[in-house]
């Protein structure tokens, strides 16, 4: 087992795991949300039952474009708002090549 446990973490990398994990989980309800709403709407349809809505048949607006919608307002507010700069430490000054401060 390894010495290296949670306390030791950087804040750094913590802050993006958890950054990481709102945008999967953003990801995921809007994957469940779009194939749900597309395979039950979808499906098992006569042409008259199929409605327009903004010109796009109902089914594609509220499994496509609703989620693409949302999620690109949800993204926008979680980085405008959540995601912040850290600090990255002193500057190193005077760097070769590489970046190595040599």
């Amino acid at each position: 087992m390894s010495d290296y446990s949670a306390d030791n973490t950087d804040p750094l990398v913590r802050s993006s795991l958890r950054e990481a994990l709102i945008v999967a989980l953003i990801w995921l309800g809007a994957l469940i949300w779009s194939v749900g709403v597309c395979a039950s709407m979808g499906y098992n349809r006569t042409e008259q039952d199929l409605k327009l809505v903004w010109g796009f048949p109902d089914w594609i607006f509220w499994g496509v474009v609703v989620p693409w919608l949302t999620c690109a307002v949800v993204s926008w507010l979680f980085g405008a708002f959540f995601v912040h700069d850290g600090e990255l430490g002193q500057d190193l000054g005077d760097t070769d090549d590489l970046g190595l401060g040599g």
